[in-house]
């Protein structure tokens, strides 16, 4: 029965994945988050993390999906040195491997940070913080959040410039604890960000391999 490991570079993100996996793969799906310190963390111990996939008993039966923020980076080259950690560790990825293919491991980028996928569901974000609807009425309207993957200078700090204005986290935005109650009220199918339904179809397809 295929494993899933989702590794992923922060514990927001880990939080967020708890709750929104079982409404995303098929019931009964094996899967397991890691979470790193950061993208540099990620990127340092992603070898050593894939050889030793190679080495469990089960090697055959995982497949590895890997989410990075694209943080302002270049998407295409950040894709790139995910790709050759993956391609150099002996991994057949979505990318290599063609269409309609067999492959072991997907790598994907939030963009351009796992905020903006709250954006990308303006209905989760103002269940789990009512006080946006009551300022905002129009909030999902709001020509900004009908693209939320262009939000630029950031989406954490749009987030929490958002959050504040309605009397949240008036000391800052506690980033674990938003991603917690945000995701407890997401629904994949209806979130308009790009890259989030990239990474919620190739999770589909990938349990299926």
């Amino acid at each position: 029965m295929i494993r899933l490991e989702i590794l992923v570079e922060e514990p927001s993100c880990e939080i967020a994945l708890r709750n929104l996996l079982p409404r995303i793969l098929p019931a009964g799906s094996r899967y397991s988050i890691r979470y790193f310190q950061g993208k540099t963390d990620l990127l340092k111990k992603l070898p050593d993390r894939l050889e030793g996939y190679k080495r469990q008993n089960d090697a055959q039966d995982v497949r590895i999906v890997v989410l990075a923020d694209e943080d302002r980076e270049d998407c295409t080259k950040l894709k790139a040195k995910l790709e050759k950690i993956s391609r150099d560790k002996g991994f057949i990825t979505r990318t290599t491997s063609g269409v309609n293919k067999f492959y072991q491991m997907a790598n994907r980028i939030a963009v351009e940070e796992l905020e903006a996928w709250f954006f990308g569901d303006i209905e989760a974000l103002t269940s789990a913080f009512p006080g946006l609807k009551q300022k905002f009425p129009n909030l999902k309207r709001r020509k900004e959040f009908l693209s939320p993957d262009t939000i630029t200078g950031g989406t954490w700090e749009a987030l929490e410039k958002l959050l504040k204005s309605a009397g949240y986290y008036t000391g800052g935005l506690q980033k674990l604890d938003a991603a917690r109650k945000i995701s407890e009220h997401m629904q994949p199918d209806r979130n308009c960000s790009p890259s989030f339904k990239l990474f919620r179809d190739t999770l589909r397809e990938i349990a299926r391999t």
